[in-house]
């Protein structure tokens, strides 16, 4: 093993994803501690060469060069789920191990093939995921697990849920949790810079916290109907900000807030520039994470890293992720979420304790103990 190429389609999109900053993060810490491995980007590029160069600059170092083949990766991707066009065509016999971090290996790669498979959310709730994504798992995700020679995922629940849909290569899977970068997540003890922070979003006062993407299976819906519920006790309560992207089927979202009329409690800012997060996730009272479903859960860990509370699901991976260290709630019911958010809201010294135990399990989750596994996982290919 010496020569290790990354598929960069995650990092050259004009937003970045969780997947992409998965990749990024486990990639900047492999190769930190494994400098004597060739390591190279591959990327797809047809359109706008020069942004995609752009774009990868924060992510490309002095010993991790760019490779890029003139071809559209849409239509790359469709076309091999029907022809098998070989990927060794563009990118030729380099690498002896690809790492495709985003479910799908493509056809005849040169050497050995990893590939992250972060959660079954397609076959779990389908309902959930865009069409376009839905049918590329549908047509390619059997494939890519028949051809790889490894398969990671981020955590013991995801594994699990591989082989309940996917029995015949349950041997494949090899667990890489993600981790937290405690350099953009950290605790912002700075008020000034809070208060700078919360003006540019338009908050002000206490708040609860929600940071991700706007779709179906954040349970967002219940969290709003939860905080509603916690309104009619409280009507001081901190307001609820819901901060993120619009994912898909987003907009029953924002008409749960009109028909509850908590249009001037519940606050949307769409965008947070990366130099906002710590201080907007240290200036929460709490971070509520009520998704019913997730392959390992970024956010949670990120909000302790920045010591702040957090309230999170009782499902999937999450109780996985955040280990001791918040409360757990059932997120089909609403009056739990409720009562969960209650409880965070008066009492001071469980919102000291749970920072406190927050932090502390940020630290263990780091993206150098991932990186160990995944070196691992390439050493046992050869």
């Amino acid at each position: 093993m010496k020569h290790i190429a990354f598929d960069a389609t995650p990092l050259v999109g004009d937003l970045i994803s969780g997947v992409g900053w998965c990749e990024a993060y486990l990639v900047d810490a492999l190769t930190k501690m494994h400098p004597e491995l060739n390591y190279r980007y591959e990327y797809f590029t047809l359109r706008s060469p020069e942004e995609k160069v752009r774009r990868m600059e924060k992510f490309r170092k002095e010993n991790i060069p760019l490779c890029s083949a003139t071809m559209s990766p849409l239509v790359y991707r469709t076309v091999s789920n029907f022809i098998p066009v070989p990927y060794s065509a563009f990118f030729g016999d380099w690498a002896d191990i690809t790492h495709f971090f985003n479910y799908i290996v493509p056809p005849h790669v040169h050497g050995k093939t990893v590939v992250t498979v972060h959660d079954m959310v397609v076959h779990a709730y389908p309902e959930t995921v865009r069409l376009r994504t839905r049918e590329m798992l549908r047509l390619g995700l059997r494939k890519s697990m028949e051809r790889a020679d490894c398969i990671v995922t981020d955590s013991e629940f995801s594994r699990s849920e591989i082989e309940k849909y996917y029995p015949k290569y349950a041997d494949k899977v090899q667990v890489v949790p993600c981790g937290v970068d405690t350099e953009r997540f950290y605790r912002v003890e700075d008020a000034e810079e809070i208060a700078r922070v919360k003006a540019a979003h338009n908050i002000d006062g206490e708040y609860f916290l929600y940071l991700g993407t706007l779709e179906p299976r954040k349970n967002l819906e219940r969290l709003i109907q939860a905080y509603a519920l916690l309104r009619q006790k409280h009507a001081d309560a901190p307001k609820l900000v819901l901060a993120g992207g619009k994912g898909w089927m987003y907009d029953t979202i924002f008409e749960t807030v009109q028909m509850l009329h908590l249009e001037n409690a519940v606050l949307f800012p769409s965008y947070i520039p990366s130099e906002d997060m710590a201080a907007l996730y240290s200036g929460a009272l709490a971070f509520v994470f009520p998704s019913i479903y997730e392959g390992f859960g970024m956010p949670p860990l990120e909000a302790m890293a920045c010591g702040t509370p957090v309230l999170t699901a009782k499902a999937a991976s999450l109780p996985e992720a955040v280990g001791n260290a918040a409360i757990l709630v059932n997120p089909y019911q609403v009056e739990a979420i409720s009562q969960g958010m209650e409880i965070l809201m008066e009492q001071s010294d469980l919102r000291e304790r749970l920072s406190r135990m927050g932090l502390r399990r940020a630290k263990e989750m780091s993206w150098e103990n991932a990186a160990n596994k995944l070196f691992s996982v390439y050493e046992s290919l050869g």
